[in-house]
């Protein structure tokens, strides 16, 4: 198998790169109205994390860790040197472990995190577990809803594709894997969020107010040097509930190099 990681890449060369991390159970796919929206000024790299999407027979699955480790491998093999950095939920706390490894380097410009894991020990458990395992494309879409903000619309598709992938009883086994991966018992293992104003570059934060998976309040403990935007009625999907503004801010972000 490749050290790569599947990937989609969108953009033309010249500028550093923007790489991005999807959520558990997501895929690269999450993020390409971010792709396609900032194709004329920036190349973007999404790739698919271990065990999901196109990386589901990847070698190693697991927590956070485990996928910080496939992308660093995986951008050494793309040679790319120097990159700014999103990541969503769990793969927000991948690129949070990718931006630390690499802080000495210098290689990461800009990190920017959308809800991100880590952050606390409160976590939804039941609802994970629970979405893992999932098999029906009724199903998948009501439990879809508790990850969107209560009066947002939740995409049809998005619960369809789901439920086609599962049909490869794959799938759903090592989501549950992965999801008992990133828990301890019923609760969610943590940073030392006070690093995060070690490291020598920009980094924001974009969190809902209405995220039934991992509460807003986590954002009280961040440094100050932080910058956080909180969404009201935005609930743990704010790329897809909120696109054209987590665009705006992944742009601003970049924007220096």
């Amino acid at each position: 198998m490749s050290a790569i990681l599947p990937h989609a890449i969108r953009g033309p060369e010249g500028r550093l790169p923007l790489v991005l991390l999807h959520g558990f159970a997501g895929s690269r796919e999450t993020w390409i109205g971010q792709q396609i929206a900032l194709e004329t000024r920036r190349r973007t790299i999404a790739f698919d994390l271990p065990g999901h999407g196109a990386a589901l027979d990847w070698p190693e699955v697991g927590h956070a860790g485990v996928s910080a480790k496939a992308v660093i491998a995986s951008l050494a093999g793309l040679g790319i040197e120097r990159f700014h950095l999103a990541g969503h939920s769990m793969g927000g706390a991948a690129a949070v472990l990718v931006a630390s490894k690499l802080a000495e380097a210098g290689r990461v410009a800009s990190l920017t995190l959308l809800a991100p894991g880590g952050f606390g020990h409160e976590i939804n458990q039941r609802l994970l577990r629970r979405f893992a395992t999932a098999l029906a494309e009724h199903e998948i879409h009501a439990l879809l809803e508790q990850f969107f903000g209560y009066e947002r619309h939740v995409p049809q598709e998005i619960a369809r594709r789901m439920a086609e992938d599962r049909r490869d009883p794959r799938v759903a086994a090592t989501l549950a894997t992965i999801v008992e991966s990133i828990l301890d018992g019923g609760r969610q293992k943590t940073f030392d969020l006070a690093a995060l104003a070690d490291l020598p570059h920009p980094v924001r934060v974009v969190w809902g107010d209405q995220d039934r998976v991992l509460p807003t309040r986590q954002t009280r403990r961040l440094p100050g040097s932080v910058a956080v935007h909180v969404f009201a009625g935005v609930g743990h999907m704010p790329h897809l509930e909120v696109p054209r503004e987590v665009t705006r801010i992944l742009a601003e972000a970049t924007a220096a190099e």
